[in-house]
């Protein structure tokens, strides 16, 4: 949700800069003021965004109300996942999406201005010169290449030089997660099975599938697909109590 008080970038080396300058605040959000962001990321809150800025700077906020959006926009609801996760992996997951953001916005702007194929080469490899966020703040990163970068590692802060290595779990095969056990039933079996089958995703309306990955919420009961509601298998075996948007949404307008 954002504003752009400079000119639209058009050129390569403009667009380039834009997303070194939208870089530089993410990861700041994530390193060096990364107890500012922790704060603002209240999970009683509506669905909230972190938005990297031109400027070096960032902001977390809601997202635009337009559709479609002027840009594309960040993902949406990073704060539900806040106290379901450890901080480090928490931080980790809205590095990687942020990554993708900023390639989203980058190559918005080439598609919007009809780069062609050797500009689009061109900016990717400018880019990829540079450590992915994720690499930044999980510790990963090799080669620091620019001011912020060298900044940044230098931080004392215990969320950017101290933490640990995690690469994103992508071998887990989807699961679907157990329903709670319900109270003494002596057709128990027979109901629950009779319930998967019948079962729809809340977000979708789909019918449940057994090769897919379903998550229940805590609060409302209902079934999701795990990819409707942006949930993966690993993500959820750090969850306590999980809240779909819908359930987390009407909590934060009482």
């Amino acid at each position: 949700m954002e504003s752009i008080p400079q000119p639209v970038p058009r050129t390569v080396e403009e667009v380039f800069s834009d997303f070194k300058g939208r870089r530089a605040g993410l990861i700041k959000a994530l390193t060096i003021d990364v107890e500012k962001f922790y704060q603002q990321c209240d999970p009683d809150k509506e669905n909230l965004c972190l938005y990297g800025l031109p400027n070096e700077t960032w902001e977390v906020n809601l997202p635009v109300e337009e559709v479609p959006p002027e840009l594309p926009e960040p993902a949406l609801g990073i704060n539900f996942a806040r106290d379901g996760m450890q901080e480090k992996d928490w931080l980790s997951l809205v590095a990687v999406h942020s990554d993708s953001w900023l390639l989203a916005v980058a190559f918005y702007f080439g598609a919007r201005f009809g780069f062609g194929k050797n500009e689009r080469k061109r900016l990717f490899q400018m880019i990829n010169e540079l450590p992915t966020i994720f690499e930044v703040v999980s510790g990963n990163a090799k080669h620091v290449k620019d001011q912020s970068l060298t900044h940044n590692n230098s931080s004392k802060n215990k969320s950017s030089g101290k933490m640990q290595s995690r690469q994103i779990e992508t071998h887990i095969k989807p699961v679907k997660m157990s329903p709670p056990p319900k109270e003494d039933d002596e057709s128990g079996e027979e109901e629950e099975e009779d319930d998967e089958q019948g079962a729809t995703c809340g977000a979708c309306g789909e019918s449940y599938g057994t090769d897919e990955f379903w998550i229940c919420c805590d609060i409302c009961e209902r079934w999701f697909h795990g990819k409707c509601v942006k949930i993966t298998p690993a993500k959820a075996e750090h969850i306590k109590q999980y809240k779909c948007p819908g359930c987390s949404g009407k909590r934060a307008r009482v």
